[in-house]
């Protein structure tokens, strides 16, 4: 019964995304104690990440997931940060757009009344997003399919980027910390990330609140990079720190 109530707890968690104590107490029709007693234990054993009373996935397990299952967790907030993102681009701007479902939202977002806009990206379900926009020339990178996020890394993916330098360059990732930087949970499309933010001008990080104060696996760049960082309303919880040694950033 325990353990089939704590598959029951990740399943939920998978499904939302984030939850409270409270919200899964109701859920699952037991006590606030039990549940704190079943997240006790899954965060033990690496299944779940807590949080000031809340649970999610730990990242590196969530970014695993297919693209279109990312997109639908807190997609109002990646809708958010996307528009403020994509209001940056102006006509006549080169633009790395990196792989990722916030980073879709910034595609989706940008104006239909850009002219002689070029995106440069690694995503293949951006390149498609951005057919629409007869002011945008699109150029895609190349390289190895990663199916997961539609992604495109090495071999050949970085000899596209060596040739292109951008005005700016909108990075996501999977940690935003004061001290390590910026993180990424595969070390693939960390080498891609990496080239693009050496390449650009700016570097804008697009992470909603869950990514901040954490670090993941793979390095891209140090925070001292970062132009500006875009993040939702509920990034208050995470270390001021983040937030402080970030030169410029916006809260949507």
């Amino acid at each position: 019964m325990i353990e089939g109530r704590r598959s029951e707890i990740v399943a939920l968690v998978r499904q939302h995304g984030e939850l409270s104590v409270t919200e899964l107490s109701g859920l699952l029709g037991v006590s606030e104690v039990t549940v704190r007693s079943d997240l006790n234990a899954l965060a033990q054993a690496g299944h779940v990440r807590r949080t000031r009373g809340r649970v999610s996935l730990p990242l590196d397990l969530r970014r695993e997931a297919p693209l279109e299952t990312s997109m639908r967790e807190f997609a109002s907030a990646k809708r958010r940060i996307g528009q403020a993102a994509a209001a940056l681009v102006r006509s006549g701007d080169t633009v790395f757009l990196d792989v990722g479902s916030t980073t879709s939202e910034v595609a989706r977002a940008l104006s239909p009344s850009l002219q002689d806009v070029t995106v440069v990206t690694n995503g293949l379900n951006i390149a498609l997003l951005l057919e629409r926009l007869p002011g945008v020339r699109v150029i895609v990178t190349g390289g190895t399919l990663r199916p997961l996020q539609h992604s495109l890394v090495s071999p050949y993916a970085l000899d596209v980027l060596r040739h292109i330098h951008a005005d700016r360059l909108f990075l996501g990732c999977n940690g935003v910390h004061a001290t390590s930087g910026v993180t990424n949970a595969n070390h693939e499309e960390a080498e891609v990330k990496r080239l693009m933010a050496g390449q650009a001008r700016e570097v804008v990080v697009v992470a909603d609140h869950r990514k901040l104060g954490v670090v993941s696996r793979a390095f891209i760049t140090p925070l001292d990079r970062v132009t500006t960082l875009i993040t939702d309303r509920a990034a208050t919880s995470p270390p001021p720190d983040v937030l402080d040694a970030v030169k410029d950033v916006r809260v949507v």
